[in-house]
């Protein structure tokens, strides 16, 4: 393989974001699509203010907030089913070619990685869940920096860890936010594109766009 270092965001990349609610649409309400998406979109949105702001509390007190604050703005959502959301997203689905993946990446000699906002809690409690936790060498959360990505200390993480230059380093991630500041950091970056999404930050374009982590074999 080109690359003997492969790094993963988490949430959206190898965790999905929406099963939380997916899980309990039936009881959330005709908008719960709408409800999953809007929680996501103000989950990311308080962390990038926060660090911004030079602040930070870890990801799970803002997933909290997200939900509060998106069962608040849909009228027929379902307020008596936030527990229940909530304890689902400790244990989001993984997409279906993840544990294929990462099983054949670690036969072929890579050292896997996360790389994730996610609290290190919620992120043992995912790994646990999907069965793939002994696939990692290491799941790194910016809990350790209280800065969250797209910042680039974030990302410096792994090249301090493992002493590589970022160069080295093959970074996976569904959120094209996420890697444009890989990409700017120096990563090779694979956007995955689940949803097929136009492509925007064109100054910080991926070195490969797939439409899921099943082709990352195929780019060595």
């Amino acid at each position: 393989m080109a690359y003997s270092t492969f790094v993963f965001d988490a949430y959206g990349t190898l965790f999905d974001v929406h099963a939380a609610v997916r899980k309990h649409a039936a009881e959330v309400g005709p908008e719960a699509q709408f409800l999953s998406e809007l929680w996501r979109a103000k989950q990311l949105e308080y962390s990038w203010l926060l660090t911004m702001m030079g602040r930070y509390r870890d990801f799970w007190s803002l997933t909290e907030e997200a939900l509060d604050y998106a069962l608040q703005r849909v009228p027929t959502a379902n307020r008596a089913t936030r527990a229940a959301l909530l304890d689902a997203y400790w244990t989001c689905d993984t997409y279906a070619e993840v544990p294929e993946l990462l099983k054949q990446l670690k036969m072929r000699g890579a050292r896997l990685a996360i790389l994730s906002n996610g609290s290190p809690k919620m992120l043992a409690a995912a790994c646990q869940s999907a069965g793939i936790g002994d696939l990692f060498d290491d799941v790194v959360s910016v809990d350790e920096i209280r800065v969250y990505k797209p910042d680039p200390r974030v990302y410096d993480l792994i090249t301090t860890r493992y002493r590589v230059f970022p160069e080295a380093v093959s970074f996976q991630s569904s959120n094209r936010w996420d890697a444009a500041g890989a990409a700017a950091f120096g990563f090779r970056t694979v956007w995955v594109n689940r949803n097929g999404l136009p492509d925007e930050y064109a100054e910080f374009k991926p070195a490969a766009v797939l439409p899921n982590l099943g082709g990352l074999l195929a780019l060595g």
